[in-house]
């Protein structure tokens, strides 16, 4: 395990925006199923993480040697009837620092700052056969349900998804 020096939460895109898009570049490129193509042009890149933030949408970075090396997303449901609820999204660790335990240390954060918005119902989806499956369900996850061809890799492969859900206490 690496240690991080910071989980920072973002509200400016604009402070790390060369590194989150230089990591969101470099995740694509090997091959996590982000809902973006290969190759992942710098500008839609940009694009992205310039509309991401709102009110109901937390970003965090973990940083390691003034680096990003991480990110997640938790998104908080706007629905009058599912305020108890949110989505964790766009966990990505960049192939360096993978198997180092980034992920799990922004899985468990990101765990923490829902359950302080009050969430009580966390979903997420994932690759059915990638290896995040494994990481979900040490934290607690629990499958329910696959989804077949679900999204596109960023190759243009079709991959089957896997839905989980937490309930926090």
């Amino acid at each position: 395990m690496i240690q991080l020096k910071e989980i920072n939460n973002i509200k400016d895109i604009k402070v790390h925006q060369e590194g989150l898009v230089t990591l969101f570049q470099e995740v694509v490129a090997n091959g996590a199923s982000m809902n973006f193509l290969y190759p992942m042009r710098y500008e839609t890149a940009l694009h992205y993480w310039n509309n991401v933030l709102s009110k109901h949408v937390r970003l965090f970075i973990a940083i390691v040697d003034k680096e990003v090396v991480g990110t997640v997303q938790l998104h908080l449901s706007d629905k009058e009837n599912g305020q108890h609820r949110a989505e964790i999204a766009k966990l990505m660790t960049h192939p360096k620092a993978r198997r180092k335990g980034v992920a799990k240390l922004l899985l468990q954060h990101v765990l923490k700052v829902a359950k302080q918005e009050g969430r009580t119902l966390l979903l997420l989806d994932t690759e059915k056969d990638g290896p995040a499956n494994k990481l979900y369900q040490s934290e607690g996850f629990i499958l329910y349900g696959e989804i077949p061809a679900y999204s596109q890799d960023p190759f243009g492969i079709y991959k089957d998804g896997n839905c989980y859900y937490k309930l926090l206490q």
